[in-house]
């Protein structure tokens, strides 16, 4: 049995307004037919300055599908924490934590693109440092206690309803972020299969004395699965959409940053033939839902790159009707 998964970050190229709110109302539409057709999580993203406005503001959204919701679960993966004044995101996350019963989890992560931090006023070169004030601010927010925050004792109120705090996780692909972890005492979710990092986390947190904490990594192979009966058509018709995004998406890479979604693909076909984007028949994704280990994912792209909408419906309505049957525990 797989995890079901819907990715959305609101991509729009051109951004025409009308599409732009078409595709934030679309998102909050399709996580509401996911939430009742037994789907298991939403993802959200984090970027800014996009030329195609690629997901700004996840907090908001992930509020807005809550609402629309009740059981599905949302992660937004990566929040950006050091762009957000610490005191404000606790509250923001304790009470999106009350809105959704305890459905709201955090990776944690730094970002790559140095603009975003200029953008934004916050130090490139101090991410770290940030990043660590931030959590600690977090953490000490949440109990609902006052705490002494740059020279004066503040509260925030209310506590979070998940207990201690929200899943957060702490993201990245260095050993740094592993550290960082383990001194949060925080799970680890990699951006990347990297072994070695989750090695190096279990044995730190054993070196401290941690224990209860885990390491995440995404498979070595992820795809973003478009669900077709006809994939040649599919690709025929939506493969620039795809296309768009993993461009935009390798075109803020940089050599030191390692990232399971990263394409060096240049054209539609070059695309298909690397896999990350995949369109499959209903009897390919039951295939891969049975072969799924316990942590592995089926990750629909409704809205990938711009796709049309109506398209991204009949992509997660023939998932829906299916895949979703056979996609259950033995």
């Amino acid at each position: 049995m797989a995890v079901t998964n819907l990715r959305f970050n609101q991509v729009t190229p051109g951004l025409d307004r009308a599409d732009v709110a078409s595709r934030y109302q679309a998102t909050i539409e399709m996580a509401r037919f996911a939430d009742k057709n037994g789907f298991d999580m939403v993802t959200l993203e984090e970027h800014h300055g996009a030329e195609n406005g690629w997901s700004p503001s996840p907090l908001s959204t992930a509020g807005a599908i809550f609402g629309a919701t009740e059981r599905i679960g949302v992660i937004i993966s990566a929040l950006l924490a050091p762009l957000y004044d610490p005191i404000r995101l606790a509250e923001d996350i304790a009470v999106l934590d009350n809105i959704s019963g305890g459905r709201l989890s955090i990776v944690a992560g730094l970002g790559y693109r140095p603009e975003e931090y200029a953008g934004i006023g916050k130090d490139w070169k101090r991410r770290g440092k940030i990043q660590d004030e931030v959590l600690d601010t977090l953490l000490k927010a949440w109990t609902g206690e006052p705490f002494e925050y740059n020279g004066e004792t503040v509260r925030v109120t209310p506590r979070p309803f998940t207990d201690p705090h929200p899943m957060v996780m702490v993201g990245g692909t260095a050993k740094a972020s592993v550290r960082r972890a383990v001194r949060f005492r925080l799970p680890f979710f990699a951006a990347a299969p990297l072994p070695e990092l989750e090695q190096y986390y279990y044995e730190l947190a054993a070196e401290e004395g941690f224990e209860g904490g885990f390491a995440m990594l995404p498979p070595a192979t992820t795809k973003m699965i478009y669900c077709t009966e006809d994939p040649d058509k599919a690709w025929a018709e939506y493969g620039k959409y795809f296309l768009h995004e993993a461009e935009t998406y390798a075109g803020w890479q940089t050599p030191d940053i390692e990232s399971v979604m990263e394409s060096s693909a240049h054209s539609v076909d070059a695309l298909r033939e690397e896999g990350i984007y995949a369109c499959l028949t209903p009897d390919e994704c039951v295939t891969l839902a049975k072969s799924a280990g316990l942590t592995d994912a089926l990750i629909l792209h409704p809205l990938c790159g711009g796709l049309p909408i109506d398209a991204g419906w009949a992509s997660l309505q023939l998932f829906s009707d299916k895949v979703m049957p056979h996609n259950k525990p033995e």
